[in-house]
């Protein structure tokens, strides 16, 4: 009986691997999380122009950055960034949010 518990239980850890392995790859890689004074995006996938940006403070909810038709590069100053996490959201060039994520900044 015990031989049918472990396999069910290797079963049941097979389709979360499976599962796992059908998300959707990110479209953009952000560095250094944490950051202190420059974040840096690049576009991982095809790059095709038309994507924008936008950076908010995550407790206060502020725009703090606004950027359209983004290069396939992007680095972005933190200067005017206080120490705290903050959401970008990615859009396409129809306005769609295509993906989000949050990063670090430690001053």
């Amino acid at each position: 009986m015990s031989f049918f518990i472990v396999s069910t239980a290797s079963k049941a850890q097979e389709s979360k691997t499976n599962s796992s392995a059908g998300l959707q790859a990110s479209i953009v890689r952000f560095y250094p999380n944490p950051a202190t004074s420059v974040i840096n995006f690049d576009f991982q996938k095809a790059y095709s122009q038309g994507y924008s940006i936008q950076i908010f403070n995550a407790i206060l909810g502020r725009k703090m950055y606004d950027a359209s038709n983004m290069p396939q590069r992007t680095a972005i100053n933190l200067t005017d960034f206080s120490r705290g996490v903050y959401i970008y959201q990615l859009k396409d060039k129809t306005g769609r949010m295509v993906e989000s994520g949050k990063f670090q900044v430690a001053k």
